[in-house]
């Protein structure tokens, strides 16, 4: 019976490493969905909102021959989820708008108890106009707020909404997007880049702001979770849950891929958020 020395199976598993992630990273991890909870405290958040939920989807970068299966996943997930509301933080498409089409059949299932709204990223903008993706939303009955606010009656109970333009090229407004929002009433903010995270919070303080731009890195160190690229105003807030002065983020990974359809140890991402009350 052949036996491997120690020594050479360290060497056949060192050789194999590297055929096996690019395996994962090109034709398995794009495809998997996963799904991130997380508890957020608002301090002004009023009890009856406590235990309030949000499924964010972003960056979705739709490719209809390669996505279809995964954007099938997302929104039966979502839908399992059976959330208050839904927030979807940009880039649509890549390259092509004419995707946005066969996209919002799939938009167009999610199911929420208090709704949805959206905010343009900034390949959207680069690739239409803004009438034509609030249009094409407005066909889903999914409000698409560009630099503008909306509140949600919550049995009673106001939460504010608040969304930008896309910051990279776009014309983003934080004073017009927040405008009439009470000083004490939550608002939780849909912004595509991040790192505008900044400017929002000089305005006033945010309860929660909701990005995601970066995709988490797309290709991150196993283990350590460093990204080893970043992208412009993305740098500062890359992935996850991140608090300064009062004012709280979380910038998800996405679901798609821009450039090569590829993700390692950064996989696919449906977050799902639980507000709850200091009170």
């Amino acid at each position: 019976m052949f036996k491997l020395s120690r020594r050479q199976t360290i060497k056949v598993l060192l050789a194999a490493t590297p055929a096996a992630a690019a395996i994962d990273a090109f034709f398995v991890e794009p495809n998997l969905l996963s799904i991130t909870r997380r508890d957020i405290t608002l301090p002004n958040l009023p009890p009856e909102l406590d235990g309030f939920t949000i499924a964010q989807l972003s960056d979705i970068h739709y490719k209809p021959d390669k996505d279809h299966d995964l954007l099938v996943k997302v929104v039966n997930a979502v839908n399992a989820e059976n959330v208050d509301y839904i927030a979807l933080t940009g880039d649509y498409v890549t390259e092509d708008s004419a995707v946005l089409i066969p996209l919002m059949e799939h938009l167009s299932q999610l199911q929420s108890k208090h709704g949805i709204a959206a905010t343009m990223g900034n390949h959207d903008g680069w690739t239409n106009s803004r009438d034509y993706y609030r249009k094409n939303f407005s066909k889903a009955d999914i409000p698409l707020l560009i630099n503008q606010n909306t509140k949600l009656d919550v049995n009673g109970t106001p939460l504010h909404i608040a969304g930008t333009d896309y910051v990279w090229l776009g014309s983003p407004d934080p004073i017009k997007t927040l405008v009439g929002i009470p000083a004490d009433a939550p608002v939780v903010a849909l912004v595509h880049e991040p790192d505008y995270f900044d400017t929002m919070r000089a305005v006033r303080p945010i309860d929660l702001q909701l990005s995601g731009h970066t995709h988490g890195g797309q290709c991150r160190i196993p283990f350590i979770g460093y990204a080893p690229v970043k992208v412009k105003y993305g740098e500062n807030y890359v992935y996850g849950y991140y608090q300064q002065d009062g004012s709280q983020l979380f910038v998800s990974r996405g679901t798609g891929t821009s450039g090569i359809r590829v993700r390692f140890a950064c996989p696919p991402e449906l977050v799902i958020l639980t507000l709850r009350s200091a009170i």
